[in-house]
Parts: structure tokens; sequence; C-alpha cells
């Protein structure tokens, strides 16, 4: 599986807290299985609950869903353009630690499609794909998310290719 790394890094390089200390991001992929059909194809598909908890966090949390959904808009856009999806398929619990600082948990039904090819010789390879884009492309390659005067977190176009 190539999303969840790819999303922890992505908000590791997103977020001015995360930046300091990765290790407060924690990446974990519930809830999976594996969805194959019963033609000759070894192909297959990824589905699971994809949990992110961000540990003793200060700051804003506008800049981690501003930065979460810019790569999901690249790696997941069904979470958004599908009306069944958008219901349940982002969601978050926030535990206010103190004054401060809170854990914020997002779960995300996220899907990856496996496509394995039979080669010569009984060879077999393997290939996670990239989404389908509906879409057009960024028009930025880089952005920066301010809430007044304040910049709350600035990241690179994420890319579409697993």
């Amino acid at each position: 599986m190539y999303k969840p790394n790819s999303l922890r890094q992505h908000l590791a390089a997103a977020i001015p807290d995360l930046q300091r200390d990765p290790d407060r991001l924690l990446v974990f992929a519930d809830e999976g299985n594996v969805a194959a059909s019963a033609t000759a194809s070894l192909s297959f598909e990824y589905r699971f609950k994809l949990n992110l908890i961000v540990t003793d966090y200060a700051g804003d949390a506008d800049a981690i869903m501003v930065a979460l959904i810019a790569w999901l808009k690249v790696h997941q856009l069904d979470l958004m353009a599908n009306e069944e999806t958008r219901k349940h398929g982002i969601a978050f619990e926030v535990d206010f630690n103190n004054h401060e600082t809170v854990d914020i948990s997002i779960k995300l039904d996220l899907t990856e499609r496996v496509a394995v090819k039979t080669g010569e010789a009984g060879r077999l390879d393997i290939k996670h794909l990239a989404e389908i884009q509906h879409m057009p492309a960024y028009a930025d390659e880089f952005w920066k998310l301010y809430a007044g005067e304040t910049l709350l977190a600035e990241w690179r176009t994420p890319e579409a290719t697993p």
C-alpha cells in the first residue's frame, strides 16, 4: 500500500508542527480487506480505513484539514465527488488535552487498485495504479494556507502517481 505513507509524508511536510516533530503523526490502516474478482486476473483492490492521529497539536485544525483535502483531491477524489462517500468518508474526533493542545483522529475510507500482469515464463508484474483524475490539474505547484496574516501550512501539489 502506498497511500498511508504518501499522506504521512504530505502532512509532515505541510504542517509546521509536524515538520518539527513528525513522530506526533501516527498512521494506521484499520478494517482492511482485499477485493478480487473471480476472473483469470490476479489484480485486486485494497479497501481500508486509514486512521491518522495527530497528538499534542497546538496549531489550527484548518491547516490539517485543508492540506488533507488537497491530498485527497489527487489520491481519493471519490470521497468528495460521490454523495454517499461524502457523508462518512472523512470522519474525525478531537480530544481536548488542555487549554493549548488537542489530539485529532481522522478516519478516511481509502482504496488502492493494484494491477497484476502476467509476463513471460510465469513472471508476474505488479503495479499500484494512480487514481483516475476527473478534474484539471492544480494550477500552482506550491501552496500556502493563511488565516489572516498567520501562515498555517504550506505544501507542494501532491503527486498523482504511487
